[in-house]
């Protein structure tokens, strides 16, 4: 239990501290320690820590087998079809919907646990997380304001 107790709190280490090196050492009870300074005469292993944080989203170009399904006849919006994947509870696609409302942004929308096409087209993105934005033929992955300006950009 005390091990279990360790390991969170070293992976739950805020990013902005930044630890040198993270050692795991047993002492001589074989109870299990972590810590930047271990003692010297022990031996060490030397363990790796990578915080799950929020990354800024990240834009793509859709694969041709994904587009060929979603080809729309009028040429002049083409580039600027706006779909969301998303799901009723995550913030962030309220926020894509919120920013879409107040900008007047037309878009379509699937939720993905509840529309068979929502979950057939997620699948086939290869999608991880929600919100997906596809605008013409490229993806956003999250939903950040300035992130979305760039890829909605008149034509």
């Amino acid at each position: 239990m005390n091990t279990l107790r360790y390991v969170l709190m070293a992976l739950l280490i805020p990013c902005f501290v930044q630890a040198t090196d993270i050692h795991k050492w047993r002492d001589a009870d074989g109870k299990i320690h972590f810590g930047d300074k271990p003692p010297a005469d022990v031996r060490t292993e030397l363990i790796t820590v990578k915080p799950n944080v929020y990354e800024t989203p990240s834009i793509e170009a859709l694969s041709a087998i994904f587009s060929q399904d979603n080809k729309r006849k009028d040429r002049k919006n083409k580039n600027r079809k706006v779909i969301l994947y998303s799901t009723t509870w995550c913030g962030y696609c309220k926020k894509a919907r919120n920013y879409f409302a107040a900008n007047n942004i037309p878009y379509t929308e699937y939720d993905i646990e509840n529309s068979e096409k929502g979950k057939r087209d997620y699948k086939k993105l290869g999608a991880k997380g929600v919100p997906v934005i596809l605008v013409g033929k490229k993806r956003l992955n999250g939903f950040s304001e300035a992130a979305f300006k760039r890829i909605y950009k008149p034509s």
